[in-house]
């Protein structure tokens, strides 16, 4: 698009102050040329300093790069995107757990786009495709939601490796587990990861799994549905299968281990499926929600063996699990009984 100005609106404009300081218009310029820049490329916001730029690389007799202007990155209100709306600097998105290779991608596609349905590339992806062509004249929409999805998705697709160190150093750091590194975190890693969209979501993700609310689950909407499906005779199975020592030395085995004693506990039971598996999840989680109930008992049950977790972390070891389902008054949470904190002594 061509853009023209009437030399009568410009004026005799200022490149020093009284005090010998030189203004924007005349130090960018001076800045650019020096550095040998070729594009200059910036928001349309910056048309009108863009002549007298022109002028002042004519007038010092620098090369004149070639000017392009792309339309404001837009706030979801459509108002031009300012501190009000949030982070706006890269510091303040590092801190907040967003990946380097995660803003780049995700600035590089407002406004732009190769022509395909992809949208994830690296910077050297990015380098080999982008054209100036390409870019939309109208205004792009900051989606803070699409940029944490895709930092998950950058997340998720790190080597294993990097992967484990950079959310093992979170977790060590934030006095949750003894180690940064070992075979507890890249379990815990893989178990969690789908979860974790920004780097300290990993804290809220693990220190959740180790925790045990299940006074607050029973006491739920969705708990009712449980008591109803007779999760109290689940629980004595369960309890005669831990005191007896089959269920720690079945996870002691590790996945295979789970799944065979799991399959034999729902043959005793009579029960398969949801009706097995959702009074399990509660019972040995405390939980009605979660990642795979064999992968995050066999977890829970490392988490009490490996000495992996620091004792200021909240975990509720199995010991401690099974002591609070063998004191449940589970007659306390009869359809016709107020539900209270007495329901389940601790």
């Amino acid at each position: 698009m061509k853009v023209s100005w009437n030399f009568d609106t410009l004026g005799d404009f200022v490149i020093m102050r009284s005090n010998g300081q030189p203004v924007y218009n005349f130090c960018v310029t001076v800045d650019d040329a020096t550095m040998a820049i070729s594009h200059v490329i910036r928001a349309e916001e910056h048309l009108p300093n863009t002549l007298r730029q022109a002028l002042i690389y004519k007038a010092l007799g620098f090369p004149m790069p070639h000017f392009a202007h792309v339309s404001l990155i837009l706030a979801p209100d459509r108002s031009k995107l300012s501190k009000r709306h949030g982070a706006t600097s890269v510091g303040q998105f590092r801190d907040m757990g967003y990946l380097p290779q995660a803003m780049v991608n995700y600035l590089a596609l407002l406004g732009w786009g190769d022509g395909t349905e992809n949208e994830f590339f690296s910077l050297e992806q990015l380098v080999e495709k982008f054209t100036i062509e390409r870019v939309n004249k109208s205004g792009a929409i900051f989606d803070s939601t699409k940029l944490r999805w895709m930092n998950g998705q950058h997340l998720r697709s790190l080597p294993s490796e990097e992967l484990n160190q950079i959310i093992g150093e979170r977790w060590k750091d934030a006095d949750i587990v003894t180690e940064s590194q070992g075979v507890f975190i890249q379990d815990a890693v893989l178990l969690l990861k789908d979860g974790i969209d920004l780097i300290p979501d990993s804290e809220k993700a693990l220190s959740s799994l180790l925790s045990y609310p299940l006074y607050e689950t029973l006491a739920s909407t969705e708990g009712k549905l449980i008591l109803e499906d007779g999760v109290s005779e689940v629980a004595k199975s369960l309890l005669a299968a831990y005191d007896s020592g089959e269920l720690c030395g079945a996870l002691a085995e590790g996945q295979p281990g789970w799944k065979n004693w799991v399959k034999k506990f729902g043959k005793l039971l009579k029960r398969k499926g949801k009706s097995l598996f959702m009074p399990l999840r509660v019972l040995l989680t405390g939980k009605l929600h979660g990642p795979d109930i064999g992968a995050t008992t066999v977890l829970l049950y490392k988490a009490g063996t490996s000495g992996s977790v620091a004792p200021q972390a909240g975990f509720v070891t199995f010991d401690e699990r099974f002591k609070i389902l063998r004191e449940i008054q589970w007659e306390s949470f009869s359809s016709n009984v107020p539900l209270s904190a007495g329901a389940i002594t601790h």
